[in-house]
């Protein structure tokens, strides 16, 4: 994948916002600190190398107590990080160094045919994999995961050509809104509908209107 493009990196910046390791953010999430960092689906030592130079010694020790807590266990642990402050400075500089370059690669595994995509589609794919994670396999009894899949396979079908492989992406991005309409998470749906667009915005650029 070349560089995140600049509309993509907005829109992440956007939803992700500047966490605070006490305020739990819900859902299945763990202890999130910086934009958008999740202790709950980290390893330790990438905690440690990512975050070593911005955190003291002491707020690292803390924090490692959190790697691997998600859900309600993340949300009774917050308390606990109040004397801990994360400095916007310290988050952009981890966001930019170490988070995008991860996420894209994570997104290109799942993706492995998205350098078929304009950039700003592309962005749309590390965006989507930046909130959800990029897994493609659903837990017994669950189809949570069937618009990744779908994703997955758009990208592999080689009949489709660009206008109709990107309006099936963003068709697929808009179905996830299933899983969160009337749970109160607009923030979700939202950002859902903007990577859809985003995607489509490649549409009117490499087929222009006559």
């Amino acid at each position: 994948m070349q560089a995140l493009s600049e509309k993509s990196k907005k829109l992440i910046l956007k939803y992700e916002g500047l966490n605070q390791p006490s305020d739990w953010p819900g859902g299945s999430s763990g202890i999130t600190i910086g934009i958008g960092y999740d202790l709950g689906y980290c390893v330790a030592d990438q905690f440690e190398s990512d975050w070593g130079p911005y955190l003291s010694l002491q707020a690292i020790n803390l924090l490692r107590t959190a790697i691997g807590l998600t859900g309600i266990k993340a949300r009774n642990r917050a308390p606990r990080f109040k004397g801990i402050k994360i400095r916007r400075k310290d988050a952009e500089e981890v966001f930019i160094n170490r988070m995008i370059p991860l996420y894209q690669l994570r997104t290109q595994q799942a993706f492995p045919q998205i350098d078929r995509l304009p950039l700003d589609a592309q962005g749309a794919l590390v965006s989507l994999v930046f909130n959800r994670g990029a897994s493609m396999i659903d837990k017994p009894n669950e189809d949570r995961r069937k618009e990744m899949r779908a994703i997955r396979d758009a990208l592999a079908n080689e009949q489709l050509k660009e206008k109709e492989l990107l309006e099936e992406i963003a068709s697929q991005i808009r179905s996830m809104k299933r899983l969160w309409i009337g749970k109160g998470l607009n923030g979700l749906l939202n950002r859902r509908e903007e990577e859809a667009k985003l995607v489509e915005s490649c549409i009117k650029l490499s087929h222009p209107i006559p």
